[in-house]
């Protein structure tokens, strides 16, 4: 999958013009793309389309035009396109209470190592986290609610999920364990095409 150049971009005006159906597409294409972990832990699947669209906003939002301010974001945000061998994600522990999140996240330092996708026939394989910045407090403890995830697929995993592998997803930590066995057929189809 290719990353975003500054030729893929709306310019201001025209990403005022076209925001309200653009976002639409991408709203629709987000939900084949979004894994619910349990009650509070989500997998969001990024891919062009959807950096596409969080470049739009930061640049609508910080009224970005210069080439040098797009460019910074374009750097920012192109490491979260999946490369062919892998799948890039947002992983998001939600909690609608600001207090009841701020006890659980110090119950779950270190869960962003314990998140797992698995092709039916291979082994497990764990996301590489956060390869921007540590996210989860030393000294408490305490996870952020947001990290940043890889996970590697070998050539014959990408294989099986292309002709049509089951695909299980999950969460191994001491205070949050959840599976996913396997993910609906339409995000595993829709995962599938991140795949060289």
């Amino acid at each position: 999958m290719s990353k975003l150049t500054r030729d893929d971009l709306y310019s201001l005006e025209k990403y005022a013009e076209v925001r309200k159906d653009f976002r639409a597409k991408v709203l629709e294409h987000k939900k084949h793309r979004k894994v619910h972990l349990g009650a509070h832990a989500t997998l969001y699947f990024e891919d062009q389309l959807t950096m596409q669209y969080q470049v739009q906003e930061m640049l609508r939002i910080e009224k970005i035009f210069e080439a040098a301010g797009i460019e910074e974001e374009l750097e920012a945000y192109n490491p979260l396109i999946p490369d062919g061998c892998n799948w890039k994600a947002t992983f998001m522990m939600e909690y609608g209470d600001a207090e009841q999140r701020k006890v659980e996240l110090a119950k779950l330092g270190g869960i962003e190592d314990k998140v797992w996708v698995q092709v039916e026939g291979f082994d497990r394989s764990y996301g590489i986290a956060n390869e921007d910045l540590d996210r989860t407090d030393e000294t408490t403890g305490k996870t952020s609610a947001v990290h940043f995830m890889r996970f590697e697929l070998t050539p014959e995993m990408a294989a099986a999920v292309k002709g049509g592998a089951a695909v299980n997803m999950g969460v191994e930590h001491p205070s949050y364990t959840e599976t996913l066995a396997p993910i609906p057929d339409d995000i595993r189809d829709c995962l599938a095409g991140d795949l060289d």
